[in-house]
């Protein structure tokens, strides 16, 4: 147990240090947060076609009111957490890969409604929008995570008995 503690912060530091520097930012950061932004206004334009993604930016045609999507709102650091939890226990190779990349999906959907709630919010009620961005969807993404996680723990293979 304390082995794989010990694991989980090596990865998760190494992960955000990665996440954290100009190429990790340029390559991955940067590109990861303008498709979520593209994705989310595809997805809100079924229901409010006034609303189109600039780059990173949400903007409703109608209103005016824009949101923009800045790193820690694309749902990058819950996945980081939740990819090291499942790199640092002891699990299949196969098993970690899929839980990362089921993980990876639950996280961004739950995003995209986190995206679009703030988006009304936004043009509803600053205040609101404030409390929810900051306290609500953060501990929401990352609860997200931790189920996510635990439902990859009871779903991996039980450990084999060694016979006596």
């Amino acid at each position: 147990m304390l082995r794989t503690a010990i694991l989980f912060a090596v990865i998760v530091v190494a992960l955000f240090a990665l996440e954290l520097t100009p190429p990790g930012q340029h390559f991955f950061v940067e590109p990861w947060t303008t498709a979520v932004a593209r994705v989310s206004a595809a997805a809100i334009q079924l229901a409010d076609p006034a609303v189109i993604a600039t780059g990173a930016v949400l903007v409703s045609t109608k209103t005016g009111f824009a949101v923009a999507i800045l790193a820690g709102c694309n749902g990058v650091e819950a996945m980081i957490v939740l990819a090291a939890g499942m790199l640092a226990f002891p699990a299949p190779w196969k098993h970690r890969i899929v839980g990362i990349l089921a993980g990876t999906v639950a996280i961004q959907a739950l995003n995209l409604v986190r995206i679009a709630s703030l988006f009304y919010i936004g043009q509803w009620n600053r205040d609101a929008f404030e409390w929810a961005h900051l306290y609500l969807w953060q501990s929401l993404i990352m609860l997200d995570a931790l189920v996510v996680w635990v439902l990859w723990l009871r779903s991996l293979p039980s450990p084999r008995s060694s016979a006596a």
